[in-house]
């Protein structure tokens, strides 16, 4: 009762509770060594009792999941390994990462913001400093244009998509539509079957590095209706061809094609529902009228053409 001080070696202890039989203290730290730890309260100094410093083993890291991240940070990476606990820093290169989580065989850290490149990332503890593991930086993609930039509804057409960063590309979306088929041809160009969907919507390319964003270039992909035509105006014309025939119809602005039993014909689109043609030369006789968008083919109209 009454100790003003507890020691383990020459450093005091902190004392946290003190009766006439029992005390309990905070050890301070050692090195590796045994020591001696007195009691001393106004009537002297204890006799010894010897307390083993254990050395602290140093941390090691065996993996990271993922591997890589966005330049910007603010991804949430897992460190595995062995004497995790008690960390006080992880550092991405020269950069310190927050500790979201931490036990002895595992830490997630949130990362922090770095340049595109490889970085060493270590932990540290009270026993050392762990062997490092490399973490990759990755720029985000960005997208700056699509061949085409029209398509059916229904989907199922490959788009061409141009940009930059683009080699881990893990998936595109056209809106909130996942395209399927991915091919990566090279950092600036991959192919993708687009998916079914309606109006105008934007392009993006997710990789480790982040999605890209309409910010700059061309991303944007308009779904189309089929063409579809309801009458021709007239429905005859000279077998010789250079009559000027009105396709009337629905889904028609994007018209890149039309034909006359095959023939193509000169033409131009006046608006979704008109399209005026000039029909081509053709034997007497029936022949179908074809509008094609990049939704595809219309239905087809008989055109007759007269005998000269």
């Amino acid at each position: 009762a009454g100790a003003t001080s507890v020691t383990f070696g020459l450093n005091p202890a902190t004392i946290l509770t003190n009766t006439a039989t029992q005390i309990t203290a905070t050890a301070p730290a050692g090195p590796p060594s045994s020591v001696n730890v007195t009691v001393t309260t106004p009537s002297g100094t204890s006799n010894p009792l010897p307390y083993t410093y254990t050395p602290t083993p140093t941390p090691t890291l065996t993996t990271l999941n993922p591997t890589s991240g966005p330049t910007t940070g603010g991804n949430t990476v897992t460190l595995t390994g062995t004497n995790l606990a008690g960390a006080t820093s992880v550092t991405f290169g020269l950069n310190p990462a927050t500790i979201l989580t931490n036990t002895a065989t595992q830490i997630t850290a949130t990362a922090p913001a770095g340049p595109p490149s490889s970085v060493n990332v270590t932990v540290t503890t009270a026993g050392g400093t762990s062997n490092p593991l490399p973490y990759f930086y990755i720029a985000a993609p960005a997208v700056s244009d699509l061949s085409p930039h029209f398509g059916p509804a229904a989907g199922a057409n490959t788009v061409t998509v141009f940009g930059s960063n683009l080699t881990l590309t893990s998936a595109v979306s056209f809106g909130a539509n996942q395209a399927t088929a991915i091919t990566v041809v090279s950092d600036s160009q991959l192919t993708a079957t687009a998916p079914a969907g309606s109006g105008t919507v934007v392009v993006t390319v997710t990789t480790p590095g982040g999605t890209s964003t309409a910010a700059t270039g061309n991303p944007y992909y308009t779904y189309l209706g089929a063409p579809i035509l309801t009458s021709l105006n007239p429905a005859h014309g000279s077998e010789v061809g250079g009559d000027s025939i009105v396709l009337v119809g629905s889904n028609l602005t994007y018209t890149d094609a039309v034909t006359f039993g095959g023939v193509p014909a000169s033409f131009s689109a006046i608006s979704d529902t008109q399209v005026v043609a000039t029909s081509p030369p053709g034997a007497p006789g029936t022949v179908n009228v074809v509008a094609h968008t990049p939704a595809g083919n219309s239905n087809a109209l008989p055109y007759v053409y007269d005998p000269a």
